[in-house]
């Protein structure tokens, strides 16, 4: 399997003070549209009209353009004379993605750290007031990942920061706290998905071809490298397809390609339509997708649920030897960037109601209808 060069989340987590510049103002305002919580984080929206500032993710009603601005932190906010949402709590956003105490303490403590000498798990569980091997468990359980991949993450994040700040390669590498330069060109394809040197220069020669093709479920967007799909995303527009994939992959070249995706695009209509059972490995639909561990083991056992069925988060956990990562399944759902190849809709809550999905709940239900009249015929 393949993967892609931009990654996926925990780093929407990352703490605005090290992080030190927050997306572009057409990625922040996308994802204030679409009240993208992996964007929770990584940058808050002021409201002139109002005199509040929030979370991307705020239910809020939708503020007009004119009347917003970007901030690094709640802190900026207010001393722009903004005071904090009483719907979002833009403060607590750690605690608005579900996270225990423990863990966004311990969160923070690693943001925190000295990227050459970060702090062991022992010494932050220690601080949090918990076993390194509960805040482990604890870890995996809330974002699917180990202490320790977390650690491999920032440091990752924190090289391809610099660079994308004008640094050199020799200096992102050694302020991401590499000790060598073999160690980071080893993980390049992992770090970044290609050369430092080319990332550098904002992923020049990185391509990404697309077309955009109605569906009975709204307009369809499928994207992909030479390697294989980069995204499927479903909306009402073109246009609002289109700012999604440039909000996604800001430093790829992106080409409209009808021609070339021809063949994708029925792929992926059938599995869409639940005319083709869904797997990872097709050939007629490879996947060019990062993701972690955990998140392929979330996604392989989307793809093993019937089509027309449904499987709450936990039932999905336990199905994966995980039992206690019920949060984590509901967050590696959310990164899925392949609707319909990837099913993420027959993921429910442990009620049975449909929950979130990026794509709209409606259209969740809607796929999830059709598929079990299909399946009844």
């Amino acid at each position: 399997m393949t993967q892609l060069s931009h990654p996926l989340p925990p780093m929407a987590l990352a703490s605005p003070s090290q992080a030190g510049m927050h997306p572009d103002p057409d990625t922040c305002w996308a994802a204030v549209q679409r009240r993208d919580r992996a964007f929770n984080g990584r940058f808050w929206f002021s409201v002139r009209s109002t005199g509040v500032y929030c979370l991307p993710s705020c239910a809020a009603r939708p503020p007009l353009r004119k009347n917003v601005a970007f901030h690094l932190s709640p802190a900026a906010a207010e001393a722009a004379g903004f005071r904090p949402c009483k719907r979002c709590k833009p403060r607590d956003w750690q605690a608005e993605l579900g996270l225990s105490t423990p863990v966004a303490r311990a969160c923070a403590l690693f943001d925190a750290a000295d990227a050459d000498r970060p702090p062991s798990l022992a010494e932050v569980a220690l601080s949090v007031g918990v076993s390194a091997n509960t805040l482990s468990k604890r870890f995996v359980a809330e974002l699917g990942l180990t202490p320790r991949d977390w650690l491999i993450a920032k440091k990752r994040e924190r090289f391809r920061k610099a660079l994308r700040a004008g640094e050199t390669v020799s200096g992102a590498l050694y302020g991401a706290g590499y000790g060598s330069p073999s160690r980071v060109y080893e993980s390049s394809d992992k770090a970044l998905g290609m050369t430092p040197a080319t990332y550098a220069k904002g992923g020049a020669g990185a391509r990404i071809a697309y077309t955009t093709v109605e569906s009975d479920y709204g307009r369809v967007l499928v994207a992909a490298t030479r390697k294989g799909i980069a995204a499927v995303f479903l909306g009402d527009s073109d246009r609002g397809l289109e700012r999604d994939l440039r909000s996604d992959f800001p430093a790829a070249e992106l080409e409209r390609d009808d021609a070339l995706l021809a063949p994708r695009v029925t792929s992926v209509l059938e599995r869409l339509y639940g005319r083709k059972p869904s797997a990872l490995d097709a050939p007629d639909v490879p996947l060019d997708i990062v993701g972690t561990a955990f998140q392929w083991k979330v996604w392989k056992a989307l793809t093993e649920i019937p089509a027309g069925q449904t499987r709450t988060y936990g039932e999905i956990a336990r199905s994966i030897g995980e039992p206690s990562a019920a949060r984590a399944v509901g967050r590696a759902c959310a990164t899925n960037r392949a609707a319909g190849v990837i099913p993420c809709h027959r993921a429910v809550g442990a009620s049975g109601a449909l929950t979130g999905y990026r794509w709209g709940v409606a259209r969740k239900e809607r796929l999830l209808a059709e598929e079990r009249r299909r399946s009844s015929t």
